[in-house]
This record gives structure tokens, C-alpha cells and sequence, in this order.
């Protein structure tokens, strides 16, 4: 028997809609890392991005359980001296940009190569219930991962 591998102009791309409203943050990034990369479809090859693109709506009503809301942080550093920023994860689901705690979740639990940074640029948040990528005809997101 021989391995069939997919050459890049047979991949099949699909677009998902996930509504993250009520759902835990790290088991939703979870699922959504294993659709961006594509390891829910049997032609899964570790080299290649075989992964599909994953709308995510209603990114600040995610929920974070235990104490995490007051407990965890978030930094970013801007590159100058004392530009150390932290902000916890209430401030962030609170505040102008929410969407950037699910995109954080779900950027560390891919690889960290040049394949990474492309998956992650198949990924839209949104932190509202409307979206621009209506003719694209977004499916439900599978309940199977």
C-alpha cells in the first residue's frame, strides 16, 4: 500500500461559525485549533496546511471558570524601556478588544513555526454577533471535535 498525500491545489478549505457565547475558553480553543490545523480530517499531514477557516462570534460573552477572571494575566510588551503591559483577563473581556483572550488561547496551542502563523491567519474573531464573511456560507461548527 502506498500514502496518498494531498498536493495544495486539492485541499478542500470549508468555513465554520462557532458562537463562543457561554463556552469555556480553553475547551473552545482547543476545538478550534484542531479544525484551523486540520487534524479532524483524514488527509492530515503534519507538513502541510490542510486546516479550514473558523469564524468566531461573540468573543467576550466566553466564560472563564474557577478565578481566573481576576487571577490570569495577559502581557504585551511594546519594545521600549518599561513597556511592560499586563492586564487580567476581565480587563481584557471587558475592554475594547476581547477577542484578544480567544485569539491568545488559541495561537498557544498551535506550533510554533512558519506553518503556525499561517494557520492562525485562517482564524476571525468577532466580538459581536455579526460578521462580514456571509458569502463565504459559514456551516455550524461540528459538534464531533
Amino acid at each position: 500500500m502506498t500514502t496518498t498525500l494531498q498536493s495544495v491545489s486539492e485541499i478542500q478549505r470549508d468555513w465554520y461559525v462557532v458562537d463562543a457565547d457561554g463556552q469555556t475558553l480553553g475547551r473552545l480553543a482547543t476545538r478550534i485549533a484542531t479544525i484551523l490545523r486540520g487534524k479532524h480530517k483524514p488527509t492530515f499531514a503534519p507538513h502541510m496546511d490542510v486546516g479550514d477557516f473558523v469564524v468566531v462570534i461573540n468573543a467576550e460573552k466566553v466564560v472563564l471558570t474557577g478565578r481566573k477572571l481576576d487571577q490570569k494575566h495577559y502581557y504585551r510588551y511594546s519594545g521600549y524601556m518599561g513597556g511592560l503591559r499586563s492586564d487580567s483577563a476581565r480587563e481584557v473581556l471587558t475592554g475594547a478588544h476581547p477577542e484578544r483572550a480567544l485569539h491568545h488561547a488559541i495561537k498557544g496551542m498551535l506550533p510554533k513555526n512558519r506553518q503556525a502563523r499561517q494557520v492562525i491567519s485562517k482564524l476571525k474573531i468577532y466580538k459581536g454577533a455579526e460578521h462580514p464573511h456571509a458569502a463565504q456560507q459559514p456551516q455550524p461548527f461540528p459538534a464531533y471535535v
